[in-house]
């Protein structure tokens, strides 16, 4: 009987054995594959980033030159990063001794004032030290607000007969619920330390007095923006009280205005006016841990920020 049960212990323990050793293995075997798949990602990346930098180093190698192409699309905002990207991306391409010209190809409803602002001046900051080499702004669907506050600082605009120009205004936007709150018997129990910190609460009644200095802050910053628009355009603004107003304008009705110069593509834009066809694109793009870490920046920024949040929409 002594013999039997440890026979088939022994057995047991060797199944056991064999069945750990086979887990073993299957566990190096599938961390050896995602170490290969990861080793395969970074190296694609790390090719990818190589053949647009050899691009863009031997650009200026080629031809007679080539224009330089920026994209400028979407919202602009910190998540988006539009400003560090564009400095850095105008830059490279004045940077570039191959560069005959300069396309920022402009695609966005607009968004951060403050985004903006740095953008128009970085472009006109880069136009200075680069007098020779034109900067033009191509839209393609809308370019409004804020992305048309960056556009003035080109030297010229071009624009489809469809294309959406224009919303030279500010807008600061949120919802009220006092009323709401009074009414389901909800008491609003908020302690703050500084008459005006609690501007914008949508769980508080109005305040005049708060309301007033908000819609000065609106005013503000449109009157910035009104003098980017008047020192990049200057006297091709026709004389028409509502170009500021907030209105949009159809492309083909916003050259007459002087709001854009003419018709154009970012294909026409640099084979007839920068008369360079060839084109090379310094659009700055994100790599996996510099989406992540803004991810993360803008997350915590957001939980932080004021109540209200003004836009250039």
């Amino acid at each position: 009987m002594s013999d039997t049960s440890n026979h088939w212990e022994r057995q047991l323990l060797e199944k056991l054995a064999s069945a750990a050793l086979v887990e073993q293995r299957r566990a190096r075997q599938w961390k050896i594959f995602f170490r290969m798949i990861w080793l395969i990602i970074i190296g694609f990346i790390l090719f990818s980033l190589f053949m647009r930098n050899e691009d863009k180093a031997t650009a200026g190698l080629v031809g007679s030159g080539h224009t330089a192409v920026i994209t400028l699309e979407g919202v602009i905002d910190s998540q988006s990063d539009t400003a560090n990207k564009l400095s850095q991306a105008l830059t490279d391409a004045f940077g570039d001794k191959g560069t005959k010209g300069i396309i920022i190809d402009a695609n966005s409803p607009g968004g951060s004032p403050a985004l903006s602002g740095m953008a128009y001046d970085e472009i006109r900051r880069q136009k200075k030290l680069h007098p020779a080499v034109p900067v033009y702004v191509v839209v393609s669907e809308v370019c409004a607000s804020g992305c048309y506050y960056i556009a003035s600082a080109a030297d010229k605009i071009f624009v489809d007969k469809a294309s959406i120009v224009g919303s030279i205004g500010v807008l600061s936007d949120g919802f009220g619920f006092s009323g709401a709150m009074e009414k389901l018997g909800v008491d609003r129990r908020l302690r703050t330390s500084g008459e005006n910190k609690a501007m914008g609460d949508p769980f508080s009644p109005v305040n005049p007095k708060q309301e007033a200095i908000r819609q000065q802050l609106l005013d503000d910053i449109h009157q910035q923006f009104i003098a980017a628009v008047k020192a990049g355009r200057g006297q091709r603004l026709a004389n028409d009280p509502q170009l500021f107003s907030g209105m949009v304008w159809l492309g083909d009705k916003s050259i007459p205005l002087g709001l854009a110069d003419g018709l154009g593509t970012v294909r026409s834009v640099a084979r007839d006016v920068i008369k360079a066809e060839k084109t090379v694109d310094y659009t700055q793009q994100d790599d996996l841990s510099s989406r992540v870490a803004r991810k993360i920046g803008v997350e915590f920024a957001g939980g932080v920020k004021s109540l209200f949040d003004t836009k250039l929409f």
